[in-house]
C-alpha cells in the first residue's frame, strides 16, 4: 500500500529520506555518492537495530569511530606533553596517527555510497553519514588546529579557539545546505567536507606561521559554504582519490618513522592536497572573469 499522507521529508561525507521506494535518489556520502533509500515499512520498528544496518551503515561508522580515535590519539598526546612539561603538540607519531585516521575516515566516507548501490541500502543512512561527517571532518580536523596553535599563541588560545570554531561551523553549514538543498547532479556546491578537512590538516602539517596558516584555514572554511562548484568523485576520480589517499598515508607513515625523506615527502603531499583544494576556485574565478571581459567585449 502507498501512503496517501504524502509524508516526503528531506533529510542530511548528505539527502532525501521517504516512503516512496526508489524513486528518490538521496546524496549521502560528501565524496560524491549517491544512494536509494528504500521504503520504511512500520514493522521495522520492531526489528533488533543490528538486522536494520546495512553493510554500508558499518562503512559509515567506521568513519565516525575514526573521527573519535583522531581525537583521542592527539588528546592523549596533548594530556601526556602537559604532564611532563614539554609543551602542548602532540607528537609526529600523534599527529601521523589522527590525520591517517581522518584519511581512513574519508575513504569509509567515499565507499558508503558505493556499497550502499551495490547491495541491501538502509533508511538509517543519510542520518548516518552526516553524523559522522560532523564527527570526523569537523570535530576532528577543529581540534587539530587548536593542538597546532597552543604553543605560538602562549596563554592566550583565544584566537586558536576561533579559527577552529570557523572550520566546525563551515562544516556543520556544508553538511545542513547538502541535506536540505538539492544540487546539480555531478557537482557539489562548495567545497566538500572531506576535502576541507584534509586541507585544514595539511595548512597545519606545513607550520606555517600562525597568522598564514590561520588565514589559509579560514579560506578553507569560507569555500565550504560557498557557492563553487566541485566535481564529485565518481568512475575514474574516485580512484584516483583513493590512490591520492594511499599515497598521503604512505607519506604520512614515512614522516611519523623519521625515514629518510619523509619530512620532503609530508611538505610534498600537504602541498599537493592545498593546490589541488584552491585550484577549482582558481579555475571558476578565471572562467567567470573571462565570460566578463567576453560580454564586455561584445556590447
Amino acid at each position: 500500500m502507498t501512503r496517501s499522507d504524502g509524508l516526503d521529508r528531506y533529510d542530511g561525507f548528505d539527502g532525501f529520506d521517504g516512503f516512496d521506494r526508489f524513486d528518490k535518489i538521496v546524496p549521502v556520502a560528501e565524496y560524491g555518492d549517491e544512494r536509494p533509500i528504500p521504503r520504511t515499512d512500520p514493522d521495522a520498528e520492531e526489528t533488533p537495530l543490528s538486522s536494520r544496518i546495512s553493510a554500508a551503515d558499518v562503512l559509515t561508522l567506521g568513519n565516525a569511530a575514526c573521527g573519535f580515535l583522531a581525537v583521542y590519539f592527539l588528546a592523549v598526546a596533548t594530556v601526556a606533553q602537559h604532564m611532563d612539561g614539554n609543551g602542548v603538540p602532540a607528537d609526529r607519531r600523534s599527529a601521523a596517527a589522527a590525520v591517517v585516521l581522518m584519511l581512513i575516515g574519508a575513504l569509509f566516507d567515499l565507499c558508503d555510497g558505493l556499497v550502499a548501490r551495490r547491495f541491501r541500502r538502509s533508511a538509517l543512512g543519510a542520518e548516518l553519514d552526516n553524523l559522522a561527517d560532523v564527527i570526523s571532518f569537523g570535530v576532528a580536523p577543529a581540534f587539530f588546529v587548536v593542538t597546532w596553535a597552543a604553543i605560538p599563541l602562549g596563554p592566550d588560545k583565544t584566537p586558536a579557539v576561533l579559527v577552529a570554531l570557523s572550520v566546525l561551523i563551515a562544516g556543520v553549514l556544508r553538511l545542513a545546505r547538502f541535506a536540505s538543498t538539492p544540487g546539480r547532479p555531478g557537482v557539489f556546491q562548495g567545497m566538500p567536507i572531506p576535502m576541507g578537512a584534509l586541507t585544514v590538516v595539511s595548512i597545519v602539517l606545513l607550520d606555517l606561521p600562525f597568522a598564514v596558516g590561520a588565514a589559509g584555514i579560514l579560506l578553507t572554511a569560507w569555500l565550504m559554504v560557498s557557492r563553487i562548484e566541485y566535481p564529485k568523485p565518481q568512475g575514474k576520480l574516485a580512484i584516483l582519490t583513493m590512490l591520492f589517499i594511499a599515497a598521503s598515508v604512505s607519506c604520512l607513515t614515512l614522516w611519523a618513522t623519521d625515514s629518510p625523506g619523509g619530512d620532503s615527502m609530508l611538505m610534498m603531499g600537504a602541498c599537493l592536497q592545498v593546490s589541488l583544494a584552491l585550484s577549482i576556485p582558481v579555475m571558476a574565478m578565471t572562467r567567470r572573469g573571462a565570460r566578463f571581459i567576453g560580454v564586455r567585449m561584445i556590447r
